[in-house]
Parts: C-alpha cells; sequence; structure tokens
C-alpha cells in the first residue's frame, strides 16, 4: 500500500516544490520510492500551470536534486487520498486545517520542520519569494534538515502497516 505524502505552501513555485524534490531523492535513497509517493500544491492559484520559480530550480540543481514540475492548488478532496500533509509555514497550516473535511484529515497536516529536532520554537520555512538567493538556499537548508526526521517517520509508518 502506497503512503501518499503532499507539502504546500502559498504558490506551489519556492517551498513546496523544493521540499518535494529533495523528499523524493530522500525516498528514492532509502529505496522506498516504489511505496512512497511525494507530490506538493499551494493553498493559492496565483501560479497555477507555472513552473518552479527559476531560484528554486537553480538551487536545486547546483545540489544535485532535480524537479520537474508545476504550480497547483491543494483540492480538499485530496485529504481522503493522502496520509500526511505537510504545510511549510503555520498560515499553511491553519488554511489547510480549515480546508479539511473531517477531524481525521486535518490531524493528517503537520508542519514540515516538526520533523527536525534542531527546529526549536520557530517551525516556519520562510518565503524566499521576495529575496534574494541567499533565502532559497536558506530553505533548502531547512528543507533538507527537516527531511531526515520525515523519511523515519515515514519509514516507521510503512513498517507499521506491515505489522
Amino acid at each position: 500500500m502506497t503512503y501518499r505524502v503532499c507539502f504546500v505552501c502559498t504558490g506551489n513555485i519556492c517551498r513546496s516544490p523544493m521540499a518535494e524534490s529533495v523528499f523524493r531523492a530522500r525516498v528514492a535513497e532509502a529505496g522506498l520510492d516504489g511505496l512512497v509517493e511525494v507530490d506538493s500544491a499551494g493553498t493559492g492559484d496565483w501560479h497555477e500551470g507555472e513552473g518552479a520559480d527559476p531560484r528554486t530550480l537553480s538551487v536545486l540543481e547546483q545540489n544535485g536534486y532535480a524537479l520537474d514540475h508545476t504550480a497547483r492548488v491543494f483540492r480538499p478532496s485530496w485529504f481522503a487520498r493522502l496520509d500526511l500533509v505537510l504545510a511549510l509555514d503555520a498560515g499553511h497550516l491553519k488554511a489547510l486545517r480549515r480546508l479539511a473535511p473531517t477531524a481525521q484529515d486535518a490531524g493528517k497536516v503537520r508542519l514540515l520542520r516538526s520533523y527536525d529536532p534542531a527546529a526549536r520554537d520557530d517551525l516556519d520555512v520562510p518565503d524566499p519569494y521576495y529575496g534574494g538567493r541567499d533565502g532559497f538556499e536558506e530553505c533548502l537548508g531547512m528543507v533538507e534538515a527537516a527531511a531526515v526526521g520525515l523519511l523515519t517517520a515515514v519509514r516507521e509508518e510503512l513498517e507499521g502497516r506491515r505489522a
């Protein structure tokens, strides 16, 4: 049975596609790519149908990640097929929980950085859109750090399903 994860940010052109790319790579490295499906979306439709921000693509490529991406909007109906919905900041977390059709669906929504034990009080991945390349590099570092703990949690979920 496939475990489905979706990363969500504002417009689905910076943070969430970056997280999708990084986590997809971690899943493949762990040999779980046939068992874990990774996706991303945005809370708004400002960039629907567009590719990822060129700065996102550049930072990913420079760090060995691939991304073929078209921005889209998260739909409440997706909760039925998803196991985990990862918000990139507290605003997304609130928006997604409001969209959730049931309390069980709302329980599927978590902050990505909650999987990074070094992230203490501030669990937001800041939006790099209005800044320079350094913001995108900072974003990548936060995503990579959280991806380690996230992979551990997903692996545990998969093992629990087998038991």
